[in-house]
């Protein structure tokens, strides 16, 4: 196993009705002017947004608000954040929505700190090692930017959609109720299930040796969601499954999956590609893409894949490799039974051979970087892997 550090600074609230406490966690956390992030009318809708701004004037917590973000947040949304905070003498951030909303706030809170242009970053061709200080209200449990240290952001001039990450922008507080994710449209409980699940996968296939309690509890991770997510989609105010998949999804991206590991992450790299061309939901894209770079990166450590087909499943065979390869059906067969596409044609996306190279140029930045770990990929192998996905 690999040495690691493992920092979870993250003060969570959980629990109905949490969300009344954010004017005293921002005070506890010395803010004095709060920019408050959101995203559609959903918040305002809900009364949500209301409460929110109630609790901070009872603290005596001046603000401003900035609305407007979208799925795959916008770089033009955070540049327009940036500049607002500046202006306001913003110091302290609140995000209420899901994992757009509090990657926009990060990215903001990067970009204030920063003297240059926010997406140098983003690009690395500039480091910052500091961000105002942020704090999330949770409305959808999928993406665990909760209690990451990392955020995403697209380019809606240039369509890139690239990360960046830092310790300095993992939230201060997270306030997590799940009675807040009870309206969310069908779809978007979905595309949550998958992310969650996803982001233990990337970190649980290593071909480095790994802890079995790192390993246990990954494997809890993904039981729980496989458990609890088609009570959450038939009931969606069942408290209990919606609780369980809220926790479930900060405990997936907190890195307390992949201790004495090495991450992966090239599906999601690879779905940064398509969902910054197409601007499709990320979780849907994850599903069309996943099983068909396990398919053909198994061959590397097919012992790992068959562990998963056992622990996961519960799936038994003498060979790894027929074990492997049914334990990938098996997982694509779920994201099928909740009606999430597992091929990119399910997304009215018709990958020609132009668009696939386009694509696999993209996420290797021209064949000059490789992706993943497990495998490390270029660009030949990306065209690879969107034919299997089409």
């Amino acid at each position: 196993m690999k040495n690691f550090e493992y920092y979870a600074p993250t003060k969570v609230k959980f629990g109905a009705g949490v969300e009344k406490y954010v004017g005293e966690l921002c005070r506890e956390y010395n803010a004095t002017k709060v920019l408050v992030h959101y995203g559609s009318g959903s918040v305002i809708k809900s009364g949500l947004l209301d409460t929110v701004l109630k609790s901070l004037k009872d603290s005596d917590i001046a603000y401003v608000t900035l609305g407007g973000v979208k799925p795959n947040p916008k770089l033009s949304l955070v540049r327009e954040g940036i500049e607002l905070c500046k202006a306001e003498a913003v110091d302290f951030i609140l995000a209420v929505g899901g994992g757009s909303t509090i990657d926009s706030a990060k990215s903001i809170g990067f970009g204030v700190k920063h003297t240059g242009d926010v997406w140098d970053l983003f690009r690395r061709v500039d480091v910052v090692t500091e961000c105002v200080p942020i704090g999330t209200i949770l409305t959808l449990a999928a993406a665990g930017s909760e209690m990451s240290g990392s955020c995403v952001l697209t380019n809606d001039i240039t369509d890139n959609k690239l990360s960046y990450g830092h310790e300095s922008c993992r939230p201060v507080f997270s306030l997590l109720n799940p009675e807040l994710t009870y309206t969310l449209p069908e779809y978007q409980t979905k595309c949550g299930i998958v992310d969650i699940i996803i982001h233990s996968l990337e970190r649980y296939f290593t071909t480095e040796p790994t802890m079995d309690i790192t390993d246990n509890i990954a494997v809890s991770v993904l039981k729980n969601m496989i458990k609890y997510a088609p009570t959450a989609i038939s009931n969606p105010t069942d408290y209990k499954a919606r609780a369980e998949i809220m926790w479930t999804g900060s405990l997936s991206h907190n890195d307390l999956t992949g201790c004495g590991g090495v991450d992966d992450w090239a599906t999601h790299d690879i779905e940064h590609t398509l969902s910054g061309e197409y601007d499709v939901a990320h979780g849907a894209g994850l599903s069309a893409l996943w099983s068909s770079w396990a398919r053909y990166v198994m061959h590397v450590k097919p012992s790992r894949f068959a562990t998963f087909a056992r622990d996961v499943f519960g799936l038994t065979g003498e060979d790894d490799i027929d074990l492997a390869l049914s334990g990938i059906l098996t997982l694509e067969t779920f994201f099928d039974s909740i009606n999430m596409p597992i091929r990119v044609s399910q997304l009215n996306i018709t990958l020609t051979d132009d668009i696939i190279n386009r694509l696999a140029n993209i996420g290797t930045l021209d064949d000059t970087v490789t992706i993943g770990s497990f495998m490390k990929l270029g660009a030949s192998d990306l065209v690879n892997i969107f034919n299997l996905a089409k």
